[in-house]
């Protein structure tokens, strides 16, 4: 039966108020928890290890944890009314369980897992690059404990997989040189890391639930269950050239370009993975994005007017982009997985 805000006991309030996130220091985890302070409408802990340097976004409240002990992480978590789990790829694998588990024993009601990808609805996508059965059992695992997902549906972030080297959107800065998948013409969705935060601070920030049975309106309730889909642009890498060509003032003659065969560059990807090389993960996940027949462009779907997200412009984010690349180049563990 759906949930109305009248039906609700004495002093309920309309409104997610209390967010907890994991990796709020992080690539995504900082944008969202930006954006949500941004709004002035919630306030915001970060969960963190107790020897973390990390640092946080100004405004962030600080719970620690360990996460070998659950009590610590079901103490940070009381009287939170949503969780937010973004977390590198290098992550301990039962580390999402672990969150999950204890968020249950917490009583939170609304878990966002750790899946900002490409449509949940492309089964074959999902399983061609190995994420799709992963973020399905992180799901399930939310619905058995008894709680309900809201789910990211945003593709490549633009900026970051711009910065990212070679095996992301095939750039690297540093030598000038560049892969192209194919003719380069495929269009993929993408979304900037600054429309990422925006999204979940949109929805986070509608009512919790419509007020009755009449009431149509966009609610968190809305999207339970489902994946919030969005975008920054269509491209092609192409496009992406093109725009990293003005913004550099750099011509064709400045770079050095090579093509590759999408699904060649993605079976040599799989096979580096199997082999316990997680190198070819990244080259394995974009150029499966890439293919001609099947990109990972789910247009259709963004919900962007919805949500009321603004357009963006495709060379601001590309110099964000370029900006990023030292800092990337920093993170071993970002550039490895």
């Amino acid at each position: 039966m759906p949930k109305y805000a009248k039906n609700q006991p004495v002093g309920f309030k309309n409104a997610i108020e209390r967010v907890a996130i994991v990796g709020a220091g992080g690539t995504i985890g900082s944008h969202i928890a930006n954006a949500l302070l941004e709004t002035g409408k919630h306030n915001v802990t970060a969960l963190s290890r107790k020897d973390s340097g990390t640092k946080l976004p100004e405004g962030v409240l600080v719970a620690p944890v360990d996460y070998d002990d659950e009590a610590t992480i079901v103490a940070a978590l009381k009287g939170q009314q949503f969780l937010i789990i973004t977390m590198a790829p290098t992550a301990p694998r039962d580390t999402h369980s672990k969150l999950v588990r204890a968020a249950a024993k917490a009583g939170i009601p609304y878990v966002m897992p750790n899946g900002y990808a490409g449509d949940i609805g492309n089964i074959k996508l999902g399983e061609d690059t190995l994420l799709g059965p992963v973020a399905k059992a992180d799901r399930v695992e939310i619905e058995t404990l008894g709680m309900l997902w809201i789910t990211v549906c945003c593709g490549f972030w633009y900026d970051y997989s711009l910065a990212g080297g070679d095996a992301r959107f095939g750039f690297d800065f540093d030598k000038r040189s560049l892969t192209i998948y194919d003719d380069g013409n495929t269009k993929i969705l993408t979304s900037t890391l600054s429309q990422v935060g925006r999204a979940v601070a949109k929805v986070l920030s509608l009512d919790e639930l419509p007020e009755d049975e009449n009431d149509k309106s966009l609610t968190v309730s809305t999207f339970l269950n489902k994946g919030v889909y969005f975008k920054s642009f269509v491209v092609s890498q192409n496009d992406m050239f093109e725009s990293v060509k003005r913004v550099t003032g750099t011509t064709d003659a400045d770079w050095t370009i090579t093509h590759e065969d999408s699904k060649k560059r993605y079976e040599d990807g799989l096979a580096q993975v199997k082999l316990g090389n997680m190198a070819g993960f990244s080259k394995m996940l974009y150029a499966r994005a890439f293919y001609p027949d099947d990109p990972n462009d789910f247009s259709a779907k963004a919900q962007n007017e919805l949500l009321g997200l603004p357009d963006e412009s495709l060379d601001e984010s590309t110099k964000v982009g370029i900006d990023l690349v030292k800092e990337l180049q920093l993170r071993v563990e970002r550039m490895a997985a």
